[in-house]
Parts: C-alpha cells; sequence; structure tokens
C-alpha cells in the first residue's frame, strides 16, 4: 500500500518537487465518492523568479494560493474553457508550484465520450485534457491535498521506484511547452516511451534522470 504525500514532501522547491512526482498517483474524488486514479506521467516546475510565473510580478486574488503553504492546489482557467492543475511547493509566502502537465489514468471515466475511449492513453495527456477528464475546474482552487478532499496525492509505487533505479524505467528532463518568457528553462520532464505524455520534444531532450 502506497503512503498518500504530505506538506512536509511538497515543502521544496518545485524543480525539486517536480521530478520526484513523476510516478506518483493523482487521486480525484467526485462528489458522488466514485476515485478516480492518474499515474502522473509529465510535470513542469516554476519558480519565484521565472519570467513564466503567474506569480512573476507579485500576489494578486488570482495566485495568492502559491505564495500559501505547500499541500494545496491552485487550479486556472485558460483559453476561455480550459483548466491547469498546479500543486503548490516550498516554504510559506514563497510562490512556487508544479503544473501536472499529464497522467496515465488507471480507468476511464464513465463521462467521458465514446470517441475518446477509443485512444484511452490520450484521454488525459495534457494538462487542459486531464483537468476535463477529471472534472477539474476553479472550484477546487485552493483544495488541501489529503484524503477525503477532492484530490490527494499518493507516492510512488515500490515497483516503480526499483525500475527507475535499476533503469528500467526513466525521466527525460527537457524545456516547457507553449510558453513566450522562460523558455530556455529546462523545468519540464516526463516518463520516457509513455503514451500518455502530452508531446515529445524530439531531438531537444537534454538528458535523462533515472533516480529523482
Amino acid at each position: 500500500m502506497t503512503s498518500t504525500i504530505d506538506a512536509l514532501w511538497l515543502s521544496r522547491p518545485s524543480i525539486e518537487v517536480a521530478p520526484t512526482l513523476i510516478g506518483c498517483t493523482l487521486v480525484r474524488q467526485m462528489p458522488d465518492g466514485l476515485i478516480m486514479r492518474g499515474l502522473i506521467v509529465e510535470t513542469e516546475a516554476y519558480m519565484p523568479d521565472d519570467p513564466a510565473m503567474h506569480a512573476y510580478r507579485g500576489r494578486t486574488k488570482r495566485n495568492q494560493v502559491m505564495f500559501g503553504p505547500a499541500g494545496r492546489v491552485y487550479v486556472y482557467q485558460i483559453y476561455g474553457s480550459y483548466y491547469c492543475l498546479n500543486i503548490v511547493t516550498d516554504q510559506d509566502q514563497v510562490a512556487s508550484a508544479v503544473l501536472i502537465r499529464a497522467l496515465q489514468l488507471e480507468s476511464i471515466p464513465p463521462w467521458i465520450p465514446s470517441p475518446d475511449q477509443l485512444k484511452p492513453h490520450r484521454i488525459a495527456a495534457g494538462p487542459g485534457k486531464l483537468c476535463r477528464a477529471l472534472m477539474i475546474d476553479v472550484t477546487l482552487n485552493n483544495t488541501l491535498l489529503q484524503p477525503g478532499q477532492a484530490l490527494w496525492l499518493e507516492h510512488r509505487h515500490s515497483q516503480f521506484q526499483q525500475q527507475l533505479e535499476e533503469g528500467h524505467l526513466s525521466l527525460i528532463q527537457t524545456l516547457r511547452i507553449g510558453l513566450t518568457k522562460g523558455v530556455d528553462l529546462p523545468w519540464r520532464w516526463y516518463l520516457s516511451n509513455c503514451p500518455a505524455v502530452s508531446k515529445v520534444h524530439r531531438g531537444a531532450d537534454l538528458g535523462t534522470a533515472r533516480r529523482k
């Protein structure tokens, strides 16, 4: 049985947390009690001095959750209809977060349209797609990550960690996606050879990190 990730574990800089979240599980509990799980296979880190960070220019009503203690979620809307899920990290008053970019779902949510079910690995292959798949929107902003709430995180299974340490699995580190600022920062990680990753940067990978 895997243990729940607590706020203390997340109270580190996002560039440390982001790669170690790969292989962990995001758990979504629906209002009716239904529980959906997805293996985290892609993340991006955002730091205080990062020009792509929402809190780069200071605290606002929208981003204030990132200035709080670790262990909560920051959810924001993009393009008018999609949402992004971020895990707040680091120390209290230090704006830092990890964007969850893709999940490999354990099962297909019953509300997913039939055509999308034909490609199960792509249902949550992207930040907007995973939020749509798990019905995550701004109403969950500032949710505390713990069992009994709408969202929580679980540590890697021992088998995943062993495969990582033995080199049977590996993490790829590369540049972040879809940004106009901070484009040269290699703060994106994903699970190599995973069909649920949103996008593979062929020829642009900066290396592997097997034991993170």
